[in-house]
C-alpha cells in the first residue's frame, strides 16, 4: 500500500471510528474489560479454572454481587466460561474462554505498565492534590 492511498486522520484528530459510539472499540469492547474488577478476574483465571469461592478470596475487596454480575458480564462476553456440576452442594467453575485466554497477554502488559508506574503515577497525585487543595487554592487567591 503507498503512502498516498492510506488514509490518515486530520492533525489532531483522531480516526473517524472512535466518533461513532456502535463502532467505537474502546466503548463497546475496552471500557467494559479494562475496569479494575474484569480485568482482576480475568488475571486470577488466566492461572487456571476457579470457583466463585476461591474468586470470592482473591479479590477480597469485591462484594459478592460485583463478582456475580461481572462474572455474567464477561461470560456474556465470550471471555469466560461458566460450568456449573451437579453434585451436593452444587459445583460452579469459571475459566477463560480461547477468546478471554487471548486477552491475557494484552492485560499483562497493562499490569506490567501500571507496576512499572505505579510509584510515580502516585507521587504524581500527591503533588496535584497538594496543588489543588481548598487551604493551597486559598493561600493563591490571597498572595496573588
Amino acid at each position: 500500500m503507498t503512502r498516498s492511498s492510506k488514509s490518515y486522520p486530520a492533525p489532531n484528530k483522531a480516526p473517524d471510528i472512535f466518533y461513532a459510539p456502535d463502532l467505537c472499540p474502546i466503548r463497546g469492547v475496552l471500557g467494559h474489560i479494562g475496569q479494575k474488577w474484569p480485568s482482576l478476574i480475568l488475571c486470577h483465571l488466566s492461572f487456571g479454572t476457579h470457583r466463585f469461592s476461591e474468586l470470592r478470596g482473591a479479590i477480597p475487596d469485591i462484594s459478592q454481587r460485583m463478582l456475580a454480575k461481572t462474572l455474567k458480564t464477561l461470560e456474556r462476553d465470550g471471555l469466560v466460561s461458566r460450568d456449573a456440576c451437579p453434585g451436593m452442594p452444587p459445583r460452579v467453575d469459571y475459566s477463560l474462554t480461547p477468546l478471554g485466554d487471548s486477552y491475557i497477554e494484552h492485560l499483562q502488559n497493562l499490569m506490567n505498565w501500571g507496576a512499572r508506574n505505579k510509584a510515580r503515577i502516585e507521587t504524581i497525585r500527591q503533588a496535584y492534590d497538594a496543588e489543588t487543595s481548598p487551604g493551597t487554592i486559598l493561600q493563591k487567591k490571597k498572595i496573588g
